[in-house]
């Protein structure tokens, strides 16, 4: 059952004089597709511009379409009427994890959004509880966000969102201001999320080592979704991501190189033990 769906997504950003004329239109998302089933841990990978948090922000309904169509959870996004409904089922998390902090106390941070919903105060206290023990955060409850790491707090970010209740959580660049053993924790935290809570999860990023573990993967370039698949599928596409201007897990360039050099492993080697593995079973 898909929880998110795109039919030609269009959005173009314009540009404006000091009088209001329209001088310059720029497309950032050109006619995607998309059909993400519920459950799924989804990797949306590009440069800079590629248009990959352009897209988030539609999922979120933080952006309307131009052209064609987004629905989530089966909800128009230009419905006015379905906006709030559309926000609780697909919760956001961006990249500063301070710019998501609201409250002096980790469990009331949490508990803001819940509150903010209406959700009455004995259901909001167990929410918290839940979303804090779900990412490993319960120690901290009744301590300062300033004490924490920026990895901590993201955590802390994604328990908040998951107080909410989502049926999808969408990541714009979440690890990109984290150290990383920051990037380590929020990833691995999110995986959990996914499995455990059976929550969609949307990565946008361009640490390509983030993508490796998702179900599927999309490679925007130009508001355009230039490859798709499996990361064992994409990432065997070595070339045509090269073409892109983009990298690919360190393991699987290295395979690619002793591949090149006529050493006999496997295309799209995701990770060290598999490279170990085809090279202990040479001749």
């Amino acid at each position: 059952m898909s929880i998110i769906r795109t039919d030609k997504l269009v959005f173009e950003y314009t540009r404006k004089d000091e009088e209001n004329n329209v001088t310059e239109t720029v497309r950032a998302i050109d006619g995607v597709d998309l059909d993400i089933e519920k459950g799924d841990f989804i990797a949306i990978l590009g440069r800079n511009g590629s248009g990959k948090s352009t897209l988030a922000k539609h999922i979120n309904a933080l952006l309307y379409p131009t052209g064609g169509t987004i629905w989530v959870g089966g909800m128009d996004t230009k419905d006015d009427a379905k906006l709030w409904d559309i926000r609780q089922t697909a919760g956001m998390i961006f990249q500063n994890p301070d710019n998501q902090m609201v409250a002096s106390v980790i469990e009331e941070d949490v508990g803001f959004g819940p509150e903010n919903m209406g959700v009455p105060t004995e259901e909001i206290w167990k929410r918290v509880a839940h979303s804090l023990e779900a990412v490993g955060m319960t120690a901290y409850a009744k301590k300062s966000p300033n004490h924490l790491s920026g990895g901590q707090k993201q955590r802390i970010g994604i328990a908040g969102v998951l107080a909410m209740r989502p049926q999808c959580i969408i990541m714009d660049e979440p690890t990109a201001m984290l150290d990383p053993i920051g990037r380590r924790e929020v990833i691995k935290t999110v995986h959990e999320l996914n499995k455990t809570e059976h929550i969609t999860v949307i990565l946008i990023t361009h640490y390509m080592e983030e993508a490796v573990d998702a179900d599927h993967v999309f490679v925007m370039e130009h508001g355009q979704v230039k490859l798709q698949g499996t990361p064992r599928e994409v990432f065997s596409r070595v070339d045509e991501l090269k073409a892109l201007n983009m990298s690919v897990p360190q393991v699987t360039e290295l395979a690619y190189e002793l591949k090149k050099s006529g050493v006999d492993i496997p295309d799209g080697i995701l990770k060290i033990e598999e490279l170990t593995e085809a090279l202990c079973h040479l001749n």
